[in-house]
């Protein structure tokens, strides 16, 4: 009998569980065994692993995180590491590997395949930013949890007449603020992708105050470059005694400066790791399925250095060449529609 491992790594999102349970269930179907790697490359590396069974699996696809555990260990920054990666799986037999990533992890992936061992990457990320997939495991979750925080903050907003900022993860690329933007009606999202000035932001909150509307939701994505909020110095109240400035996080300086500017109370609400906890979307689990079942069916048919991805309802794979060092930005187009609904200012 061939043996499939199976490891999660980078940051944990709902729908890890699934890829797992998918795979092993799968797995027996077509005659494989499947060994979990507990940490991500990290127990590829130390030969931490552990059998999975239809058992161990059972009732686990509701679950967040992932059971296996997860690290960000980059598997060929040592290279002795790389050759204990064989050793592992060749003690215990591993005859493919699935990978359940995102952006470092799958392009760890593509190096490590390109030197001879046999794998199939699953893209995860609650940031959607890997290319050649409409959506990844864990975005849809993240979006809905913003969304439903955005929901709650409306309603303090209007009672206290408020700017209030939400501050949601994404370092490099706005999909989140993006999405749970337009789904929660904010009135502007800030995202890395598109330049803003805090004139523009200024005068649009304040149309809105004008024309009687006397609250505002607004979404920044916490890679949103700094120059574009602060255009004036540092008061010396705000550094440390090394005269550097106090980390707060791009969603309080924003803040700080819309009520400077404008005298309207504003509050912020950093959502951080909450976005990437708790129970993963029915959207989420039937994902995950989906791709670790067609994981395994690229393993058997061994087409390996490969990721399976969702594109225009269909599950596809592609190389892992065409997505490793790579991001997949928002689109103009995209952004130009939340913009056309944003404010209500007219």
């Amino acid at each position: 009998m061939k043996t499939i491992g199976i490891l999660t790594g980078g940051g944990d999102c709902p729908g890890l569980n699934g890829v797992i349970r998918a795979v092993v269930r799968s797995g027996v179907q077509q005659g494989y065994r499947t060994i979990g790697i507990r940490n991500g490359w990290q127990g590829l590396i130390e030969g931490e692993v552990e059998p999975l069974t239809d058992f161990s699996v059972s009732g686990i696809i509701s679950r967040g995180g992932t059971i296996l555990g997860t690290s960000r260990t980059d598997p060929l920054k040592n290279p002795a590491d790389f050759e204990r990666i064989k050793n592992t799986m060749k003690k215990f037999a591993i005859d493919a590997l699935v990978v359940v990533g995102g952006n470092g992890t799958l392009t760890a992936a593509h190096e490590v395949a390109t030197r001879g061992i046999p794998l199939v990457g699953v893209p995860k990320t609650i940031d959607n930013d890997i290319p050649e997939t409409d959506m990844t495991i864990g975005f849809d979750t993240a979006v809905s949890i913003v969304t439903g925080a955005i929901d709650r903050l409306h309603t303090t907003a209007e009672s206290h007449h408020r700017i209030m900022v939400v501050e949601v993860m994404g370092r490099q690329v706005g999909w989140i603020a993006l999405k749970a933007g337009i789904a929660g009606g904010a009135d502007e999202i800030l995202i890395p992708e598109v330049h803003f000035t805090m004139d523009d932001v200024c005068n649009n909150l304040k149309a809105r105050y004008t024309a009687g509307k006397k609250f505002s939701i607004v979404v920044i994505a916490e890679g949103t470059p700094l120059e574009d909020i602060r255009d004036h110095s540092v008061p010396e109240s705000d550094l440390d005694e090394c005269g550097h400035e106090k980390f707060v996080g791009v969603g309080n300086l924003l803040g700080r400066e819309l009520e400077r500017r404008l005298g309207i109370e504003t509050r912020v609400t950093n959502l951080g790791h909450v976005q990437r906890g708790g129970t993963p979307t029915a959207f989420d689990r039937v994902l995950a399925t989906r791709f670790g079942v067609a994981a395994v069916d690229q393993i058997r048919m061994g087409n390996f250095g490969t990721m399976v991805a969702l594109q225009r309802a269909h599950v596809v794979t592609v190389p892992l060449s065409s997505i490793a060092h790579r991001l997949k930005q928002v689109e103009p187009e995209l952004y130009a529609v939340a913009k056309t609904t944003m404010g209500g200012r007219r």
